[in-house]
This record gives structure tokens, sequence and C-alpha cells, in this order.
């Protein structure tokens, strides 16, 4: 199968253009995150486990407010693909929120853990199988970079690695409530997303 614009190593452009390549990087973002929770105790787990969750919430509300609407329309049976996604979600969300009250080190929090983990893989290999590769097909050039656009502008509200001298700021606003970030997550993809027409 030929595609029209293969990405080549290290080809940064590819993802700045391309919301697919964009997102699944993000998947690999998140299990390398998964992967460091695990591998951590203490304060570094924390700092890790926080991560994650602004990573998890900006990566799901971006794809509520850019991909999913694309899908309902793009292409068909879209809608019901789109359906199967959000309850996948809503589910990876309440267990999200149960883990963020949680003490990190208590014995309660891996088992929760490796569920959220479990949960959100598969819906990560579902989106891959079933939303992203009609995304691909359908989408043209202008539309796959405009989504591209609203992704990155949403992805600056989660750093995967703070940058240094912002540690503290930036654990203050991962410290703020997940429906908070992902409100404000959504104004920024909205503006992003109105900036394209």
């Amino acid at each position: 199968m030929s595609e029209l614009h293969t990405p080549q190593a290290g080809d940064d452009q590819a993802q700045d253009t391309d919301v697919v390549a964009l997102l699944m990087r993000q998947h690999g973002d998140i299990r390398n995150l998964f992967d460091e929770v695990e591998a951590t105790t203490g304060e570094e787990r924390r700092d890790a486990f926080r991560r994650l969750v602004r990573l998890l919430a900006v990566h799901e509300t971006a794809e509520e407010e850019v991909v999913h609407p694309f899908a309902r329309r793009g292409f068909p049976g879209g809608e019901q693909v789109v359906e199967d996604r959000l309850a996948e979600e809503r589910a990876a969300k309440e267990t999200l929120a149960a883990l963020d009250e949680m003490d990190t080190d208590g014995p309660e929090f891996m088992p929760q853990l490796m569920q959220l983990r479990t949960d959100v893989q598969q819906h990560a290999r579902a989106e891959e199988r079933y939303e992203f590769t009609h995304i691909r097909r359908s989408a043209d050039a202008t539309a796959l970079a405009a989504m591209a656009k609203a992704v990155k502008a949403a992805e600056a509200m989660a750093p995967t690695h703070p940058h240094p001298g912002v540690e503290s700021g930036a654990a203050n606003v991962a410290l703020g409530p997940i429906a908070a970030l992902m409100d404000r997550t959504k104004d920024t993809v909205r503006k992003a997303m109105g900036d394209n027409g």
C-alpha cells in the first residue's frame, strides 16, 4: 500500500502534520510512563504518576475534541466506533479518578494501576485499529494537519518531561483536579481548531 507521504526516520515535520503519528507517539509515551510508575517508589513514583495522569487526561480530551468528531462523520460506521471508544474511556477515567485519591505507595495502588494499564492498552489498540486507520484513509493532508495542530496544542498542557527549573510550577498544576485540566485542554483545542478555520 503506497502512502503519499512516507515519514522518514527522524522526520519531525511528519508528526507536526500527521495527527495519527502524533497520537501513536502519545500512546508510546503513555506506555513508558506506566513503566516508570511501576519501576519507582516514593516521590519518584508520585511524580511519574502525576505526569501519567496529565498525559492521559490531555490525550483523551484531545481525542474527544479532535479525533472523535472527525471519525463520527468521516467514514462509514464511524458513529459506532466512537461510541465504543467513549465507553472504554469512561471506564478508564473512573479507575484513574480512584487511583488519584490513593497513596501511590499504598497496598491497593499497584493492583488498580495494573487494571488501568490493561484497560488503557486495550483502548489504544482499538483506537489504532478501528479509528486511526480510517482517519488516515479518509482525511486529506489539510485535515490531518489541522487535527495535528490541535493535538499539539493540547499536548503542551501536559509535558511528559518537565523542563528544568519549572518543576514546582508543573507540579502545582499537576496537583489540580483532573476535570479542571480537561476543561483547560478543551478550551485550548477548540481555540487551535478555530484558528484553522
